[in-house]
């Protein structure tokens, strides 16, 4: 009977010791980052869109929105005179569920790459039937469907982030403005029933 006593009591010295041991280990310390759930990043230039209905025409575009970040934009990161995607990251596109007229010509239904060339006196704005594409990679002027030219404000004002608008000027008309930095432009069209 001794034997078992003192099977018992050693058996009981190691489960006591062993429970001793499983109490004073510590826990992981989660403030030194054990878990951690970091805060999102800020997307630069978030992913957005404007639409408007002009009478029975729905003209939508969608566009990433750089901010200027105090840099200098125009003739400084997007050079002068050399094709940009009017956003960033992929190419700025528009759609429209009717034929529009711009400039005195048509821009048939459809959706369409929107592309600009950014100068000092004027910008030439561009659809080109290639909408789906990263950047200008793949621009190819070949692919234009329709080209003209605006003059571009310049404002005191600072716009810190790409932004398009469509406005309905009435039933028939519309005007489309892209703002980013101190420049801005504009442009008007009628739907061509």
């Amino acid at each position: 009977m001794s034997r078992y006593i003192y099977l018992g009591i050693v058996l009981f010295v190691l489960l006591s010791t062993n429970c001793k041991e499983q109490k004073t280990k510590s826990l992981p310390d989660q403030s030194k980052g054990a878990i951690t759930t970091e805060p999102p990043k800020k997307v630069l230039s978030p992913l957005t869109s404007t639409m408007a209905m002009i009478g029975d025409a729905h003209i939508h575009m969608d566009y990433s929105s750089p901010g200027v970040r105090d840099r200098i934009i125009f003739g400084g990161l997007l050079a002068y005179d050399q094709v940009w995607q009017a956003g960033a990251h992929m190419a700025t596109w528009i759609e429209t569920n009717k034929d529009l007229l711009i400039d005195n010509k048509i821009l048939p239904a459809g959706k369409y790459g929107f592309f600009t060339i950014p100068s000092k006196e004027e910008w030439t704005i561009i659809f080109n039937s290639n909408w789906n594409q990263h950047g200008k990679d793949e621009y190819d002027e070949k692919e234009d469907v329709l080209r003209f030219k605006v003059k571009p404000l310049i404002s005191d004002e600072l716009t810190e982030h790409l932004e398009y608008q469509i406005n309905k000027v009435n039933d028939k008309e519309g005007a489309i403005s892209l703002s980013w930095e101190r420049v801005s432009i504009e442009f008007n069209f009628k739907v061509n029933n």
